[in-house]
């Protein structure tokens, strides 16, 4: 917690000890007070609690210890793509993906002063991402922090007068910033993925579209993963996602973090899980859940 800066550790401790009075309804988050993640869960649970996490490992942690019932973590960006190191922290979690939730974000450039001078940016790098040529336009430096708001009460509390940060509105409001601009990414069509992680995988009820996300090692052996993909080409199975990653120093073994729609019961994908299982030294589900993304960003 004390990782915080100093101008938000007052919130953090409120809202930390509200979540534990019930940690039932506690939706612990990787940011500061005013984060796209705090955003985030008050959108997803009306009636949550929101508790804000220093690291992704600590809001993982938060809820493997039963102090938060649930976690909301981004996990990719219509602008900048997948957020750094979430497919490596997903299978190691010992969590499940339980549902999925789409936000739109909307950033805006704050300073201490309204008529100040901007000469660096401060921010998640995703938020830096995702207003590259934005900043790139005006000359201001990019400075990669650990999150949007934090940066804003960061930058709050610094004594350089030509300093910024790049967060959502509310981060101004809550950390006494002026906002200079809003809607500051390069795209209107900006839109993050979260997924909601919890200790115990579901099986919703087949009423509407299912997702299945899973990961799979194929074996390091010719046309493995041409082999893999068959098996869901030949099966009818949609395949939304596919994004690989090294596990290990070796570069030998390739692991691929993917989602399709349908879940495990339907013959088809039961068929298609089966026959990928051929190809692969491993392959783990990672959660079973309703589809919720909007059609126009339908991988």
């Amino acid at each position: 917690m004390d990782s915080f800066p100093k101008n938000a550790l007052g919130m953090v401790r409120k809202m930390t000890e509200k979540g534990a009075e019930m940690p039932e309804k506690a939706i612990a988050f990787q940011g500061a007070p005013g984060a796209n993640s705090h955003l985030a869960a008050l959108d997803y649970a009306a009636d949550g609690l929101p508790v804000p996490c220093f690291s992704f490992e600590d809001a993982i942690d938060a809820v493997k210890q039963g102090t938060a019932g649930c976690a909301i973590i981004p996990i990719e960006n219509s602008l900048h793509g997948r957020v750094a190191d979430i497919h490596f922290l997903l299978p190691e979690s010992g969590l499940h993906i339980v549902d999925e939730y789409f936000m739109p974000i909307a950033h805006c450039l704050m300073a201490k002063s309204a008529d100040a001078e901007i000469r660096t940016a401060m921010s998640h790098p995703q938020a830096l991402g995702q207003c590259r040529h934005y900043l790139r336009k005006r000359g201001i430096i990019p400075v990669a922090y650990a999150d949007t708001a934090a940066a804003a009460a960061f930058v709050a509390q610094s004594d350089d007068p030509h300093a910024a940060a790049i967060a959502p509105r509310l981060a101004a409001q809550i950390y006494s910033l002026q906002p200079l601009e809003d809607a500051i990414e390069d795209s209107p069509d900006n839109i993050t993925r979260f997924v909601i992680l919890a200790p115990e995988a579901t099986m919703p009820e087949a009423d509407g579209p299912l997702m299945t996300t899973f990961v799979f090692e194929v074996k390091n052996i010719p046309a493995a993963l041409y082999k893999a993909m068959g098996s869901f080409a030949t099966n009818g199975v949609n395949m939304t996602k596919l994004e690989s990653y090294q596990q290990g120093s070796s570069f030998a073994a390739t692991e691929f973090y993917t989602d399709i729609e349908g879940a495990p019961g339907d013959p088809a994908v039961d068929r298609a899980l089966e026959e990928l299982g051929f190809h692969c030294n491993s392959v783990r589900i990672l959660g079973t859940y309703r589809q919720a993304r909007p059609r126009t960003v339908a991988g």
